[in-house]
């Protein structure tokens, strides 16, 4: 395996582990009436990768779930996420120019 590949699999792993804290800790915050994970923070990790681990998380654990602009927004940025994903891969195998 080539350094970048170790670099993105290292990258997705933080990126996801951090999606799941967070999500953990509003949820936590939520319940004890205390300062709350900015909405626009959760957006951002999911925006920067951890789109599918937030999803599971918030799933498992029931948070965010009747909010429509959670249910809908990270969905949503997975589908481009993986439109991005499966570019870049048709693009270096060269089945797009």
């Amino acid at each position: 395996m080539e350094m970048w590949q170790i670099a993105v699999i290292v990258y997705a792993a933080v990126i996801s582990i951090a999606s799941v804290i967070m999500t953990i800790k509003d949820k936590s915050c939520a319940k004890r009436g205390k300062w709350r994970v900015p909405e626009k923070t959760l957006f951002i990790l999911s925006a920067l990768g951890g789109s599918a681990a937030m999803y599971i998380t918030m799933k498992t654990i029931r948070h965010k779930t009747q909010h429509k602009r959670f249910m809908i927004g990270i969905p949503a940025i997975m589908v481009v996420q993986a439109l991005l994903i499966i570019g870049a891969i048709l693009l270096k195998t060269g089945v797009i120019a």
